[in-house]
């Protein structure tokens, strides 16, 4: 069975699902493709950053957004060795530059994206196939002119798309089959991600980096839990499932004394997910027909939890670039070669800041050798408080903050 559509996007993500969203807004026929029956998926990065709701503001989308639950985060701060802490993101000060959303909104993805679904069902050029699984590259003459996709009655389809736009993950099929290699940065730590009750109002609204010994995790708070990064070396999933879950349970008693009363929640290791980080960017984005974007294109640390507000700027940056191109029915290499270079200094920009705080603090932690950050910048920040509404800046904002074009505004 065959189709067409103006373009074709793998992946309904934040990046698949803005991209979508503001294509049909342009009036582009688009086709949104995701393997999964709904977005019900634990884990998935829950962080939308102050760049990107005032990106859903641009799209009258806010009061919407805003009547979502979702917690508010003003601050990241570390603990120091005399019990206190020091403030190394202070989102308020975004407020000083005349930014409306001063705070991180903690939000399931599952929402978000069902927000971004039902917006762009209100376009009649916006198309969402879901448990449709992109299965090949169609290619004619070296170009690649649409997907091959399964539907869960394991009958295949044939979509043709003047463009393919790959939002399919770390793991892109489609990158994969284009044959588009990442260069892969080093990186020290794996993630285990759990999840341990909290009761209501407890705790404050911030995000909590945790230190102790070679223990080091991140406490995220939800509306009624906790959401817990577990840092560890990497490639040590294996020993870590080998010792046990009284051995963790006892490892993170000792990382969040105040939860040690609610560790035994954990009854398996199966409720502990691990996350196999990664660093790494495409030397180029796309071939003839084909773009990739958000994590297909670069793939991010967690540490700032900044993935996602850059896979929602590429998808912006991307929109602005292809939709003149797409409504005249061609969009050329140059094109698509353009949309790296909008976005290519957000991520070298990113993945360098994320790559100095692996080393100066993920990797001395994990090892054993510093617990914390680096006495000389703690007490910098002690000294001059004003110096966390940089790294305020590059975690809310980013360096190249994208608003939405005005065929998208509402």
């Amino acid at each position: 069975m065959s189709e067409r559509t103006r373009c074709a996007v793998i992946g309904a993500g934040p990046a698949g699902m803005v991209l979508g969203l503001l294509l049909a807004r342009a009036g582009i026929d688009v086709t949104v493709l995701e393997k999964h029956a709904d977005f019900l998926r634990d884990f998935r990065g829950d962080t939308v950053h102050p760049s990107t709701i005032r990106l859903l503001d641009d799209l009258g989308l806010g009061e919407r957004f805003a009547r979502l639950p979702q917690t508010k985060i003003t601050e990241v701060a570390f603990p120091t060795d005399d019990g206190g802490q020091v403030v190394v993101g202070d989102l308020k000060r975004l407020g000083k530059f005349g930014h409306p959303h001063p705070y991180i909104a903690i939000t399931p993805q599952w929402d978000f994206l069902n927000l971004l679904a039902d917006a762009a069902a209100e376009e009649p050029t916006f198309t969402l196939r879901m448990r449709s699984e992109v299965t090949e590259l169609v290619k004619e003459r070296g170009r690649v002119t649409g997907v091959r996709y399964r539907t869960e009655d394991g009958t295949t389809h044939t979509l043709l798309a003047d463009l393919t736009v790959a939002c399919d993950g770390r793991w892109s099929l489609a990158r994969e089959q284009a044959g588009l290699r990442p260069k892969e940065l080093p990186v020290p730590m794996d993630v285990w991600w759990f999840r341990l009750s909290r009761a209501p109002g407890e705790g404050v609204d911030r995000l909590r980096p945790r230190m102790n010994g070679t223990k080091f995790g991140v406490l995220i708070p939800r509306r009624d839990y906790f959401q817990i990064a577990y840092i560890n070396k990497k490639g040590s999933d294996a020993d870590l499932r080998r010792r046990g879950i009284e051995a963790f349970r006892r490892d993170v008693a000792e990382l969040l004394p105040e939860l040690a009363d609610r560790v035994d929640e954990l009854t398996t290791m199966d409720q502990v997910k691990h996350l196999d980080v990664r660093l790494n960017r495409l030397k180029r984005w796309h071939v003839d027909g084909l773009l990739c974007i958000g994590d297909a294109a670069h793939a991010m640390s967690p540490v700032g939890g900044v993935g996602i507000n850059l896979a929602v700027q590429d998808a912006v940056g991307a929109a602005r670039l292809l939709a003149g191109p797409l409504r005249r029915g061609r969009v050329d290499e140059r094109t698509l070669a353009a949309v790296r270079h909008r976005r290519l200094l957000p991520t070298v920009v990113v993945q360098g800041l994320q790559q100095i705080l692996h080393r100066a603090v993920v990797s001395p932690t994990v090892e054993g050798r510093r617990s914390g950050p680096p006495k000389s910048f703690t007490t910098l920040l002690r000294r001059a408080p004003w110096l966390s509404t940089v790294p305020a800046l590059v975690i809310g904002v980013g360096p190249r903050p994208e608003r939405a074009p005005v065929f998208a505004r509402r």
